[in-house]
């Protein structure tokens, strides 16, 4: 089964890349001015909309949660990204270096999913979207109050490890809707 899994995973992940790398040539790094907190906070109204589409049934904007999710995952690897470039100053950082990162980001969190379907199997198959949706909110509650603490933390992972997690479960859920498997995005 993990075969197929990291042929779903890798399809929604290069889905996701392309939209991450079109919007890079659109607006270059403009993301580098925000902080950690502000990603966060981003992310969060990202799996908020989401749980309220879901709770209501319907929505008033013509954007499924389809792209949300794909933003969950586009900037849960910018968040990452500005954990390894925190003492740099340039804002400007070229496309292919991006994509050079960005792909480093993937490829430690394909090998997180390795792990952990190791120890857990493939019990994300058998979740509801609604409650891999209430997970990554948990997880955006508890980077939010590492982030409080300064980074502090007496017992628990820290942020990054909740960053990884949020892509995981993001991509459970693309692949779940099916995303990118008909290449329309």
């Amino acid at each position: 089964m993990i075969n197929q899994t990291l042929q779903e995973y890798n399809r929604v992940i290069k889905a996701c890349k392309e939209i991450f790398i079109k919007k890079t040539r659109d607006y270059g790094t403009a993301w580098r001015i925000l902080r950690l907190p502000s990603i966060t906070d981003q992310i969060f109204i990202k799996a908020q909309r989401i749980r309220s589409i879901q709770e209501k049934g319907v929505q008033k904007v013509d954007e499924d949660i389809t792209s949300e999710f794909v933003g969950i995952v586009n900037y849960c690897v910018i968040a990452l990204m500005q954990l390894k470039l925190q003492g740099r100053e340039e804002l400007e950082i070229p496309a292919s270096e991006v994509e050079n990162m960005y792909d480093r980001e993937i490829a430690e969190n394909i090998e997180l999913l390795l792990n952990k379907n190791h120890d857990y199997g493939e019990a994300w198959r058998d979740m509801r979207i609604s409650s891999i949706t209430d997970i990554i909110l948990m997880k955006l509650y508890r980077t939010k109050q590492i982030e409080d603490n300064q980074g502090q933390t007496l017992i628990s992972e820290g942020v990054e490890a909740n960053y990884r997690d949020m892509i995981n479960y993001a991509v459970f859920v693309l692949i779940k809707l099916n995303f990118a498997t008909n290449e329309t995005h």
